[in-house]
């Protein structure tokens, strides 16, 4: 029987290398197809001669090289990090996947550096080897945004291949996958995505759907690869494939249809401009992917699991077969200009803002805050991903008979409408424009938002969820997260001083160095500040009032003083701005030429009057919620001495009793060792 595997083995091994050159070539035949189509050949300068053959047709070669290799190299991370996991050292089939993940990402990094060079040489409309020169690669490079987006891909991609050389444990595996994905990034926030009108959605977007794609088109590729094989624990990866997957192509059809209608001026544009047709073919790609993928579920996962890998093998190649042409137009969507952007004309404002001036606020101030929306991908696809995730974990321990507070889920919906609120209605529209109503973006983000998150207890939720690790794996999902819980990051962090510092200071920090201007005037960075903020937030609330475990929980009357000491630092922050009279950001705000703002001083006084006033709430808020919670600790833990009582557990009542006091003040001393009471003579 084991003779018969290995032939059968050995005659698998010619067809995947020509599977794999198949989906190679077919990805490269579609980019230069769609490129031709989609008119990115043709001279966007008349007068002009034109890069060249070599670039002309090159440049969409290596690009989508650089694409599949990038894919690759997040597939076969994937595959050792997520799908077949192990313990904290790295297994024979966990390392073959990681030489393949560094020879992926080798491939990668030097289609990374020919797209730059193509690309210098496109922007330029000169030949190659004009442009090819150390001084004017380098200014391309640090002069210009597109040149930095590829140097740093290039440079993630060689950090990854070096790195994967040497690997040997889980840790630094995980590592080298978040910097895979990191690298998939930066050329993102470059090229026709950033010149739209909304650009910090395209943005937004489209790196969303690079993430997406990457996991879903590289897991896919590497779990054909195990089937093909014959690996021991290919099984075991369908199985964890399975849902990323079904994850993977939410997230790549939300954010293209996102993407797609910031791009278009209007939907009838799909059907009449080249950009439209090629995203048509695209989304026709799309949805044969997911018709194979629900086929996956109905058919061939069963028999996978039965023990024939036949059916899953045809239907996976044939999916890695369309995948591959998918990627190719996305390169050629990439060359090919969205229609009217070439005319487009964007005002000071837009560039700045990515969305035009609002009018001033008026009469009624705060009728605007509820009529002026942006959408923000990242918030309404996280919030959205946050809800389904909590609402599924919560049916299913409903659905084996477990109970779960009703007053929990509200909590934690009603924390994600607050947060779609503070990050998509007016206060995000006007909190770019106005520091007042900024700081009330800050405020509901980091005090009230938590509140609400933070009793939802969505860890807690997650651990009774999520299934543990099946045998021969000593790492699952609910493994992972027990270890983050208890992990010695999060004990630093989570210590009350430590949040404490983080929460205030940060405020300091942000808003009276340049940090602040130059967050605003970066779409990433006015990103990375309000989930900053939100972050902080959560875990100064979780010390206080939170409910899930963690690994140093401080007694009640610890939490009281914590939050009795933290809010003066915040009144001192409030007072501060009300005091000041230097300007905050000062630069951006003059950039902005907001002609309906009388003085910006007044407007600054006015956000530490809100940052002030908008603080005793959840103070008081929260103050009541840890009342509550002690009590409710002190009864459980009378009900339990009482119970040990009644069952004579407990010997002598009066020891008893003494007992019960002694827990309650070796509770409220924690982590210090408990004493053993001595008893009353």
């Amino acid at each position: 029987m084991a003779t018969d595997g290995a032939v059968t083995g050995r005659r698998a091994l010619p067809r995947l290398p020509l599977l794999l050159t198949a989906a190679a070539a077919g990805s490269v035949i579609a980019a230069v197809v769609a490129v031709r189509v989609g008119g990115g050949t043709e001279s966007s300068v008349p007068g002009i001669e034109g890069p060249g053959a070599v670039t002309t047709w090159g440049l969409p070669v290596v690009r989508t090289l650089a694409d599949v290799s990038a894919v690759a190299t997040v597939g076969a991370l994937l595959m050792v990090v997520v799908l077949l996991p192990g313990g904290r050292r790295l297994g024979e089939d966990q390392l073959r996947f990681l030489n393949r993940a560094a020879a992926s990402a080798a491939v990668w990094t030097v289609a990374s550096c020919a797209t730059l060079v193509l690309t210098l040489s496109d922007l330029f409309a000169q030949p190659l080897g004009t442009v090819l020169r150390p001084d004017v690669v380098a200014d391309y490079v640090v002069t210009d945004p597109q040149g930095r987006s590829f140097a740093l891909a290039a440079a993630a991609a060689g950090a990854v291949a070096t790195v994967c050389l040497g690997l040997g444990t889980a840790r630094w595996a995980r590592a080298a996958l978040l910097l895979a994905v990191a690298g998939l990034l930066p050329p993102a926030f470059t090229g026709h995505s950033s010149a739209a009108s909304n650009h910090d959605a395209a943005v937004i977007s489209l790196a969303l759907h690079l993430v997406g794609a990457a996991v879903w088109a590289g897991g896919l590729l590497f779990v054909l690869v195990a089937a093909f094989l014959r690996e021991e624990r290919t099984k075991d990866a369908v199985r964890r494939f399975s849902p990323l997957a079904g994850w993977s192509l939410l997230a790549v059809a939300a954010s293209g249809l996102v993407n797609a209608a910031v791009r278009l001026p209007s939907p009838g544009e799909v059907f009449t401009s080249r950009y439209g047709l090629l995203l048509l073919a695209k989304t026709a790609a799309l949805l044969l992917l997911g018709a194979a993928g629900w086929w996956h579920r109905r058919r061939t996962l069963p028999s996978l699991t039965a023990g024939s890998r036949r059916g899953f093998v045809r239907l996976a190649a044939g999916e890695l077969l369309i995948m591959a042409a998918a990627m190719g137009l996305a390169v050629g969507l990439s060359r090919t200009p969205a229609p009217g952007v070439r005319d487009a004309v964007l005002s000071p404002a837009e560039e700045l803002l990515g969305f035009a001036m609002p009018p001033a606020l008026g009469d009624f101030p705060w009728t605007p805050l509820f009529t002026q929306w942006h959408f923000d991908p990242l918030f309404a696809f996280g919030t959205a991903a946050a809800a389904l995730l909590y609402l599924a974990g919560v049916r299913k321990l409903r659905a084996r008979g477990d109970r779960w507070p009703v007053g929990r889920s509200v909590a934690w919906c009603a924390g994600l409408v607050v947060t779609v609120f503070a990050t998509m209605s007016g206060l995000a529209v006007y909190g770019k424009v106005l520091f007042s109503v900024h700081m009330g973006q800050h405020m509901i983000l980091a005090m009230s938002v938590p509140i609400l998150l933070v009793l939802g207890a969505p860890a807690t939720l997650a651990l009774r969820a999520l299934p543990a690790a099946p045998k021969g794996s000593a790492t699952g999902p609910r493994e992972m997260l027990i270890a983050l819980l208890h992990s010695r990051y999060v004990r630093v962090v989570s210590h009350p001083v430590v949040a404490s510092a983080l929460f205030i200071g940060s405020a300091f920090a942000v808003y009276y160095t340049s940090l602040f201007e130059t967050l605003m005037s970066s779409h990433l960075g006015h990103m990375a500040m309000l989930v900053h903020f939100l972050v902080v937030g959560l875990l100064s609330f979780w010390v206080i009032i939170g409910i899930d475990p963690g690994p140093r929980r401080p007694p009640h009357l610890g939490r009281l003083f914590t939050l009795i000491l933290t809010m003066p630092f915040h009144s001192w922050f409030s007072i501060s701005l009300m005091s000041s009279t230097t300007l905050i950001g000062a630069g951006w705000w003059s950039r902005l030429d907001r002609p309906w703002v009388a003085d910006a001083l007044d407007d600054q006084y006015n956000a530490g009057a809100i940052a002030w006033a908008t603080g005793d709430i959840p103070v008081l808020i929260t103050t009541v919620i840890l009342a509550i919670q002690w009590v409710r600790s002190d009864r459980r833990e009378a009900r339990r001495v009482d119970r040990r009582i009644d069952r004579g557990d407990a010997g002598d009542p009066l020891a008893a009793y003494n007992a019960y006091l002694a827990g309650l003040h070796a509770r409220d001393r924690r982590p210090v060792p408990r004493e053993t009471p001595k008893r009353p003579s």
